[in-house]
């Protein structure tokens, strides 16, 4: 029987990493509202997930590979927890679809299979997270 999150965490799918980041992130936007720096709330919400003893990396960079050359000054994820789920921070007052679709380019390149857009820019927070997926079954 597993009694604790810290043994628990090896085990957790994505879907539930993802229920405790959505949590984090609604608690946080209820705090603090929008309008803050992208990097305040990365900071914020990094902190919240070593207090749930989740394993995770901010800034992580994304190599490339382009006709065998490999290229890693492109891209760099917000947030990956557990090796298994991508986090992707914004803080603006409209999503765009460009959003969507750099976060899908993420998690093709790093092989992971969910993703979380967070707009902690938007007024309701609801509508500011969206699930990416890249073959996670469900």
């Amino acid at each position: 029987m597993i009694t604790s999150r810290k043994a628990a965490k090896f085990i957790m799918s994505e879907n539930e990493l993802a229920k405790i980041v959505v949590q984090k992130v609604y608690e946080i936007h209820k705090t603090l509202g929008p309008g803050l720096l992208e990097s305040v709330y990365q900071r914020i919400l990094a902190y919240e997930l070593r207090l749930e003893k989740l394993n995770l990396k901010t800034e992580v960079v994304i190599p490339l590979e382009w006709k065998g050359n490999k290229m890693d000054e492109g891209f760099r994820a917000d947030i990956i927890v557990e090796d298994k789920l991508l986090i992707e921070l914004k803080s603006v007052s409209e999503m765009k679809d460009v959003f969507l679709k750099q976060t899908l380019t993420y998690l093709k390149l790093t092989k992971i299979k969910l993703g979380l857009l967070v707009n902690f820019g938007s007024t309701d927070v609801s509508s500011g997270v969206r699930r990416v997926v890249n073959g996670l079954e469900e």
